[in-house]
C-alpha cells in the first residue's frame, strides 16, 4: 500500500466453517480483538481467515457437505470452498495466495505454530528460519555459476596462448604487403619502359605489320589476364566475405547448444509426477481433515462429536464426561484412551501431513524445471535447424565461388602462359635488336607471377588473422562475463548467509524490545548466536550453520548464569515463540505479502504483558487479529476494535 492510498477494511464470511455456521466479521486496519471464552469458535475464525489466504489448516463443519470462506478487500474478492467429495474435503476457489507455507509459518501465530513451537520443543530454529527459502536452488545455481566462470577463462587463456601466433601472422603480412608494393612498383616501372622501347622499335623494325600483329595479340592476352586478375581477386574478396559470415552462423549455432533431454523420457516423467502431485493433493486434504477434527475435539468443540457418539449410554453430558476426566473416548473405536496419547498421534499425523508437503513442493519445482526444459529443448531444435539451413546455403554458395576461383587460376596460369609465347615470338620477329624489349617483357610477366602469388599468400595470411580476430573480438565479451560471473557467484554464496545474519539481528533486536516492555525480572537477556559446526552427511563430514538460542538469568543473589528453555515458564517460553515467527516475519518481509497477523493461544502470559506484546506487534501487520479471553481483552487498549463471541 503507497502512503497515498488510503487503509481499507477488510471483511470476512464465513459458511460452515469449524464450528461456525455462518458470521461476518469486518476487520479495520490495525488491532481487532476477538474476545470470548474457550470453545466459542473464535480458533474456527482465524483458521476460516487462513483458509481464504490460502492456507489448508481450515475444516469443513462435520454436519455439513460445503462450506465457503470469503474475504473482500481492496476492491477484490478472494473466496476458499469446502466440500465433502468421496469422504474427504477438498478445497477450491481463489485464495488470496498461491502459496501460503511462508505465512503459515511466521504470519498465523495459533498455538500449533511451528515457529512458536520450535523454540518450546528445541528444534533446529536454523532450518525453520530457512525453510521459505529454496537451499537446494541456490546450492545448484553456485555450481553453475562455477562450471560457467571456469569455462569462461578457459576460453580466455586460450586467447591468450593465440597472441604470439597472431603476432607472427601481423608481421608476415606487413611483409607481404611491403613485398606487393614493390612488386606493384617494379611493374609499373617495366611498363614504362617497354612503352618507351615499343616506340623506338616500331620506327626501326622493317617488319611493322606483322610484329605490330604479334603485339596487339600479346597486348589483347594481357589484357585478357589483368580480367582474369581482377575477376580472381574479387572471387577470393566475396569468399573472405562468406568465410566471416559463415564463421558468425558457426558462432551462432555453437552458441546455441542442443538440449541434452531425452524427450519421451522427461514427458513421461512429467506426466508421473503430475499423478504423484494429485496423489498428494488426496493425502494431505485426508491427514488435514483427520488432524482437524483431533485438534477440534481437544478444544472441546462438543457439537463435532455429539453425532459420533450418539450411542454413548453414559448419563450427563458427553462434553462434560471428556472434560472432566484425564482420559477421553475415542471416537473410532470407543474406547477410553489418555488425551496425551491422542495428542502424540496428532503430532504424528501432523509430520506426516508436513512431509506430504515438503514432497509436493519438490515435486512441484522438479515439473516447473522440466516443462521448461522441453520448451527450452523446442526453441534451441527450431534456432538450431534454421542455422543449419542458412549454414547449408553458404556453404553452397562458397563451394561454387571456390570453383570459380579454381577456374579462373588455371585460366589466369593458361594466359600467363599464352603472354610468354607471344612474347618468344615476338622476341624472334624482333630479332637482336629488340633484345632489351623482349627481356622487359619477360621480367614485367615474372613479376606479374610473383604478384600473383604473394597476393595468393596475403589472402590466406588474412583469412587466419580475421579467424584470430574473431575470437579475439569476444575477449572483452568474456572478460566482463567472467567479472559478472564472479559476482553472481559471490552473491549467490552469500545470500543464505545474509538471511540467517538477518533472522539473528532482527531476534535479538526484537527479544531485547519485548523483554524490556515485559520486565521479566529474572530474565537478563535471551539472544541467538549463528554458529558453524561441522556435521555427518552421508559418509563425510560437512559444515553445517546452526541457531544456539541462549537465556542469561539472574539468580536471588543477583548472579547472573546461563539457563535453557526447559527451566523457563510457560509464559516465558510463549514469549519466545512469538518473538522468534516475529524475527521470520521481518526477515521474509511477509507484511508484502499478506496484510493479516493472527494470535492466538497466548493465555499462558499474564493479561498485561499481553496487552504490551500486543501494542508492540501491531507495528508490523496492516491487520493484527488477537483471540483473547473478556479477562486479557480487559487490559488492551480501549482503542482497538472488539469482536464479541459467545457460544453459537
Amino acid at each position: 500500500m503507497t502512503n497515498s492510498e488510503a487503509p481499507t477494511d477488510a471483511t470476512v464470511r464465513l459458511q460452515h466453517i469449524g464450528g461456525i455456521d455462518t458470521r461476518d466479521v469486518t476487520l479495520s486496519p490495525g488491532v481487532t480483538v476477538l474476545t470470548g471464552r474457550n470453545a466459542t469458535n473464535r480458533t474456527s475464525f482465524l483458521r476460516g481467515l487462513m483458509g481464504v489466504c490460502g492456507s489448508d489448516a481450515v475444516s469443513l463443519k462435520s454436519d455439513a457437505d460445503e462450506g465457503l470462506v470469503e474475504l473482500e478487500l481492496d476492491g477484490r474478492t478472494y473466496t476458499r470452498h469446502l466440500s465433502r467429495k468421496n469422504g474427504r474435503v477438498v478445497f477450491d476457489g481463489t485464495p488470496y495466495l498461491q502459496d501460503a507455507s511462508t505465512a503459515e509459518l511466521f504470519a498465523f501465530l495459533l498455538g500449533s505454530n511451528e515457529a512458536r513451537q520450535s523454540v518450546v520443543t528445541s528444534r533446529d530454529l536454523h532450518d525453520v528460519i530457512m525453510a521459505p527459502v529454496d537451499t537446494e536452488a541456490i546450492n545448484a545455481e553456485i555450481r553453475t555459476l562455477q562450471r560457467e566462470r571456469k569455462q569462461t577463462e578457459q576460453e580466455l587463456s586460450k586467447l591468450e596462448s593465440l597472441e604470439s601466433e597472431q603476432r607472427r601472422l601481423e608481421s608476415r603480412r606487413s611483409e607481404l604487403e611491403a613485398e606487393i608494393s614493390e612488386l606493384e612498383s617494379e611493374r609499373d616501372r617495366l611498363a614504362e619502359r617497354i612503352d618507351a622501347e615499343d616506340q623506338t622499335v616500331e620506327t626501326q623494325h622493317a617488319q611493322r605489320d606483322e610484329l605490330d600483329e604479334t603485339l596487339r595479340e600479346l597486348q589483347d592476352a594481357r589484357s585478357e589476364l589483368e580480367t582474369v586478375r581482377f575477376r580472381l581477386q574479387s572471387q577470393r574478396e566475396s569468399v573472405e566475405s562468406l568465410r566471416t559470415e559463415r564463421a558468425e552462423l558457426e558462432s551462432e549455432l555453437e552458441s546455441a547448444e542442443a538440449a541434452d533431454i531425452d524427450r519421451d523420457e522427461v514427458t513421461a516423467r512429467v506426466e508421473q509426477i503430475r499423478g504423484e502431485i494429485e496423489s498428494l493433493n488426496t493425502t494431505i486434504a485426508d491427514l488435514q481433515t483427520v488432524i482437524q477434527y483431533t485438534e477440534d475435539v481437544l478444544d472441546g468443540k462438543t457439537d463435532l462429536i455429539e453425532d459420533t457418539l450418539v450411542e454413548s449410554t453414559s448419563s450427563g453430558s458427553v462434553t462434560d464426561q471428556l472434560v472432566s476426566s484425564e482420559t477421553i473416548t475415542c471416537w473410532t473405536c470407543g474406547t477410553e484412551v489418555e488425551e496425551s496419547q491422542i495428542e502424540e498421534t496428532t503430532t504424528r499425523l501432523r509430520g506426516v501431513r508436513d512431509e506430504r508437503r515438503e514432497r509436493r513442493t519438490e515435486l512441484r519445482r522438479e515439473l516447473d524445471e522440466l516443462e521448461r526444459d522441453l520448451r527450452s529443448a523446442d526453441e534451441t531444435q527450431s534456432k538450431r535447424q534454421s542455422l543449419r539451413r542458412k549454414l547449408d546455403r553458404l556453404e553452397g554458395e562458397l563451394d561454387n565461388r571456390t570453383e570459380q576461383i579454381d577456374s579462373l587460376t588455371e585460366e589466369r596460369d593458361e594466359l600467363a602462359a599464352r603472354v610468354e609465347q607471344l612474347e618468344r615470338e615476338a622476341e624472334d620477329k624482333r630479332g637482336q635488336a629488340n633484345e632489351t624489349l623482349i627481356e622487359l617483357h619477360k621480367d614485367r610477366n615474372e613479376v606479374e607471377f610473383s604478384l600473383d602469388r604473394t597476393r595468393d599468400e596475403l589472402a590466406d595470411v588474412n583469412d587466419e588473422l580475421d579467424a584470430l580476430d574473431e575470437q579475439f573480438d569476444r575477449r572483452e565479451e568474456l572478460e566482463a562475463q567472467r567479472e559478472q560471473l564472479t559476482a553472481d557467484l559471490e552473491a549467490a554464496r552469500t545470500r543464505i548467509q545474509s538471511l540467517t545474519s538477518s533472522a539473528v539481528e532482527a531476534f535479538n533486536e526484537e527479544m531485547e524490545t519485548v523483554l524490556d516492555l515485559l520486565e521479566y525480572e529474572n530474565i537478563e537477556r535471551v539472544w541467538l548466536e549463528r554458529v558453524e559446526r561441522r556435521v555427518r552427511e552421508g559418509r563425510q563430514k560437512v559444515m553445517q550453520t546452526q541457531f544456539e538460542l541462549h537465556i542469561v538469568r539472574t539468580a536471588d543473589s543477583g548472579a547472573v548464569y546461563e539457563d535453557t528453555i526447559d527451566h523457563l515458564s510457560e509464559s516465558e517460553r510463549e514469549v519466545i515463540g512469538l518473538v522468534f515467527a516475529l524475527a521470520g516475519y521481518l526477515v521474509h518481509d511477509v507484511h508484502e505479502d499478506v496484510p493479516f497477523m493472527l494470535l492466538d493461544s497466548v493465555e499462558a502470559i499474564d493479561s498485561d504483558r499481553i496487552a504490551a506484546l500486543v501494542d508492540h506487534f501491531e507495528a508490523f501487520p496492516q491487520f493484527l487479529v488477537v483471540a483473547l479471553l473478556p479477562e486479557d481483552a480487559q487490559a488492551l487498549d480501549d482503542s482497538y476494535d472488539r469482536v464479541e463471541w459467545g457460544d453459537e
